[in-house]
């Protein structure tokens, strides 16, 4: 991962450490710390300041799919091929290990009523109270007619600024906008 200073466009920092893919970055909105997940199976927590690693998290036993990091708290989520997981910030202390989304977890969504969403390889969205880490609501996403059921994965999400609807991009080459009923 590398750091860039945007007014000058000059690299500042590059992080090097991971083994393979850097597929998750997350940042926080008020304190110099960086976050990436690898297909290494491993969380890096990072001092953009200084660019050192403060610290490498390892409880993930399969590649990092997707992180997303809270609005509020000082607090982020994983989602791996294993586990979906919660951690709290700054050192990175895991908070919980959200059992039942069973599937490779691409996407993760939260929004400002404490909801986070994990999107899945098989196309399942689940969604998850922050606070206890209770799974609340199960949907399965349908691929597009004339797509293979094999095209069912979700690999994006994101809640639009009202916090009622949720997007995901799926592989069936889809947008879909999701909201309550």
């Amino acid at each position: 991962a590398r750091v860039w200073d945007m007014r000058t466009k000059a690299e500042v920092h590059c992080l090097g450490g991971h083994g393979d893919i850097v597929s998750s970055i997350v940042a926080q909105d008020h304190e110099p710390q960086v976050i990436t997940g690898s297909h290494d199976k491993m969380i890096k927590l990072w001092d953009i300041g200084t660019g050192r690693k403060i610290k490498s998290l390892t409880n993930h036993k399969k590649s990092i799919r997707a992180m997303v990091i809270h609005h509020e708290e000082y607090s982020f989520a994983s989602g791996a091929g294993d586990k979906l997981r919660q951690w709290a910030l700054p050192e990175g202390e895991q908070i919980r290990k959200m059992e039942g989304h069973n599937t490779i977890i691409n996407a993760l969504a939260l929004n400002k009523d404490n909801v986070l969403v994990s999107g899945g390889d098989n196309g399942s969205l689940y969604f998850w109270d922050w606070k206890s880490g209770h799974n609340f609501q199960k949907i399965q996403s349908k691929v597009q007619p004339g797509s293979l059921s094999s095209e069912a994965g979700i690999f994006a999400a994101a809640f639009d600024q009202s916090s009622l609807r949720l997007i995901t991009g799926e592989c069936d080459k889809t947008i879909k906008i999701w909201k309550e009923d």
